[in-house]
């Protein structure tokens, strides 16, 4: 581990044990279920799980970045796990964030006060079968204004399925992937307990290219580390 990504790790799990225990980053969020469609295309991507339609369990947890009170706008997260993706037992995990959908916004966060007025991404590139590119989750619109508070999804969740399509992004614009609705709230989860890990559960053909990715390795060791720890004192 090299400076940069000890100070990565030594910052997480700081800021995890001043929380108690709670997640360095996206520390209170709610589980939710559902369910993710991959459609036939007609171009083959060269990565079995895009390129046999299927319908696969999905489970993800919705949740506020910086854990700032519900009106103030926050980096809102979507941390999804589509089951069995590569086979039985292998999930496939993407981490994405609220950000916009331009060639340059899909790379950076941002803060809304509402959770599906626009694209959660994966920020860093991934590369699906050799292509370079960002995977966005863009949420189908909505009757009713959701707002970006846990509470608020778990309620609109039950009123009606959140859908969202799954798209990658690169130079020559969007391509559809799949998509997924999310159908059920399991529980709050204000402490993190289910973990999720792009760069251990990826696909082959589908996964984080390695520009920064120790960097963002090293703040997740650091952030379960910290989970662990006693409380720092105030």
């Amino acid at each position: 581990m090299n400076r940069f990504e000890q100070t990565a790790f030594d910052t997480a799990r700081a800021l995890a044990r001043r929380r108690g225990g709670r997640p360095a980053l996206h520390p209170d969020g709610i589980l939710l279920t559902g369910r993710l469609h991959v459609p036939r295309h007609d171009t083959p991507w060269g990565v079995p799980w895009l390129d046999t339609p299927g319908a696969y369990p999905v489970t993800a947890r919705w949740s506020r970045a910086a854990g700032l009170p519900g009106p103030v706008p926050d980096g809102l997260g979507l941390a999804v796990r589509v089951q069995d993706a590569g086979g039985p037992g292998r999930p496939l995990e993407l981490l994405l964030t609220s950000s916009g959908s331009g060639k340059v916004a899909r790379h950076l966060p941002l803060p809304r006060r509402c959770a599906t007025t626009g694209p959660y991404a994966t920020l860093l590139n991934y590369s699906v079968g050799g292509r370079h590119g960002v995977v966005a989750a863009f949420p189908e619109r909505r009757s009713d204004r959701v707002p970006a508070v846990p509470g608020a999804v778990a309620a609109a969740v039950a009123r009606a399925p959140m859908s969202f399509h799954l798209g990658f992004g690169t130079a020559a614009g969007w391509q559809p992937l799949a998509r997924f609705a999310l159908e059920g709230a399991m529980t709050a989860d204000s402490r993190g307990g289910v973990a999720f890990d792009p760069y251990r559960n990826c696909l082959a053909g589908f996964r984080p290219v390695a520009s920064l990715s120790a960097l963002r390795v090293a703040a997740y060791a650091g952030s379960r580390a910290g989970r662990h720890a006693r409380p720092a004192s105030p």
